[in-house]
């Protein structure tokens, strides 16, 4: 006997399409349908990919704060989905001995994509900082699977064993959806040439006192119940960049997965950006590091501090935004801000050369300080037009993509310079970190494992 098929005509346009959104739905959620719910057709099923791929576009443009520019790769991305479900449909057409059903598989299991985009979204902003956000990427693999063998299930039947091979091929499907095909930033950072502010303008150099106080007051206190992260960068260099690109990178990733929205800032020189972030001044560091002190609680709560720049071997951080003449920033400078901030817990990171230096003043119990380089080792990737520092790269992009582990990671982007500065056959940098004993526990409110 041949599986069930969509009982009803297929409807074309905007009723079939809403027809087929309220059946995926229904398939996410485990609710009952029947094939006939569905409207399959080839005009059908084009029409829910580019509705899935619209939508896709538009939780990715929220998830980015609706900034930057579309990646022009990000759509030949999504369309790579295509021939997939297209494949795993004929496959079980095949087992089911039914090509009629191929469309409707196809249907079937593109259905639920848009509810599933929704669903990750709300969960990741509701999850960011607790035990479930470190859960949350099996969950949601799990969830789409299980839906997946429902929309096999309902389309096709579930007369056995051929109900077992379709839910074997449906399985293929999600797994090489989610292990095998790329991961893509689809909202990049807006780096186009075009003319840009400079300071000098009178405009430009008094929007700046109005912009970091700004930022200041935007800055949210602490919430009672949860242990929370706030994240500071600073980006003191202007002459490269990659910093810039870095920090951005860094705030929005921290902002997204750990939940620092509003409670983040980034301090930045760069004439691209003198009209985004205020300046990466070590009076600003000083005033930010005071005012996130204050709405911090001491008890319960994390900074996170990303410093990326240039570093010399007197070991000072340089600052450099002309006109202005700016003091370098050196590490017994940055442990009396953070003394007296009265920061208790906190994780600091500084991509530069000879930024190991910083490690022995800043150390304590409660402290994990992460460094790109050992103090008398330079570090590498700060050439005019890389996206990252090869240590930015292999910390905040590769290793935490990986795990929410922050000391975990650290040994992921060591390992991963040191086999870049081997190809490249350059000294080693020596990435060193100190991880406290008092935090080691605590590290674990942020979803470490």
């Amino acid at each position: 006997m041949n599986a069930p098929t969509a009982s009803a005509p297929a409807d074309e346009g905007l009723r079939g399409l809403w027809r087929n959104l309220r059946a995926g739905l229904r398939i996410a959620l485990f609710l009952p349908l029947r094939a006939g719910d569905f409207r399959a057709s080839p005009g059908q099923y084009a029409l829910l990919v580019a509705f899935n791929l619209a939508a896709w576009l538009a939780v990715s443009a929220f998830e980015a704060g609706f900034e930057g520019e579309l990646n022009p790769l990000a759509v030949p991305v999504f369309l790579v989905n295509v021939p997939l479900v297209l494949a795993t449909a004929l496959a079980v057409a095949r087992i089911y001995r039914d090509e009629a059903l191929l469309t409707l598989v196809a249907v079937g299991l593109t259905s639920s994509d848009t509810w599933f985009a929704l669903a990750g979204t709300a969960l990741n902003v509701f999850a960011a900082g607790t035990a479930l956000g470190d859960a949350l990427p099996s969950v949601l693999l799990a969830w789409v699977w299980l839906a997946a063998l429902r929309a096999v299930a309902v389309c096709a039947g579930t007369a056995r064993p051929r109900f077992y091979f379709g839910a074997l091929a449906a399985s293929v499907m999600v797994a090489v959806a989610f292990f095998a095909l790329p991961k893509i930033e689809v909202w990049i950072a807006e780096d186009e040439e075009r003319e840009v502010p400079a300071l000098a303008e009178e405009r430009v150099f008094h929007a700046q006192g109005e912009l970091i106080e700004r930022e200041l007051a935007a800055l949210r206190p602490s919430r009672p119940a949860l242990p929370e992260l706030y994240f500071v960068g600073f980006a003191p260099d202007g002459r490269e960049d990659v910093f810039l690109r870095e920090t951005r990178y860094v705030k929005r990733l921290f902002d997204e997965r750990y939940g620092t929205r509003g409670r983040s800032i980034a301090l930045v020189n760069n004439d691209q950006s003198l009209e985004q972030f205020p300046l990466a001044t070590a009076t600003n560091l000083r005033r930010v590091l005071e005012r996130v002190g204050m709405l911090m609680n001491p008890d319960k709560d994390t900074l996170f501090l990303f410093i990326t720049g240039h570093g010399d071997e007197e070991h000072r951080l340089s600052a450099w935004q002309p006109p202005l003449e700016l003091d370098d920033l050196t590490p017994t400078a940055l442990a009396r801000m953070l003394q007296d901030a009265g920061l208790k817990w906190k994780i600091v990171v500084i991509s530069a050369c000879y930024s190991g230096a910083y490690l022995q003043p800043l150390r304590d119990d409660d402290s994990l300080i992460i460094t790109a380089s050992a103090e008398n080792r330079a570090s590498f990737g700060c050439e005019q037009g890389n996206d990252f520092t090869w240590f930015g790269d292999a910390y905040f992009r590769q290793a935490l993509g990986r795990t929410r582990s922050f000391a975990e990671a650290f040994a992921i982007a060591r390992d991963i310079v040191a086999r870049q500065e081997a190809k490249e056959k350059v000294e080693a940098s020596l990435p060193q970190m100190w991880l406290g004993p008092e935090i080691a526990p605590r590290l674990k409110l942020y979803g470490e494992q």
